[in-house]
């Protein structure tokens, strides 16, 4: 599977654990369940992370950038 990120369109996108990715260009890290993206978070400079479900989460937009 191949994750394209729904924040700047970059293919940089690693597998960082289990459904997990993260985007190497913008810094987002996201989270894969049925082969849709479940949650977008910004990883904060103390290595929290703050969640942009409320900006990026939305069935139709989102499903599309998972190419298979």
């Amino acid at each position: 599977m191949r994750v394209i990120c729904p924040n700047c369109s970059s293919k940089d996108v690693g597998k960082i654990g289990t459904n997990q990715y993260y985007c190497w260009n913008c810094f987002i890290e996201m989270s894969v369940s049925n082969e849709q993206i479940a949650s977008v978070y910004q990883v904060e400079e103390d290595g929290s992370l703050h969640s942009l479900n409320d900006l990026f989460i939305e069935e139709q937009t989102v499903a599309a950038q998972i190419n298979m």
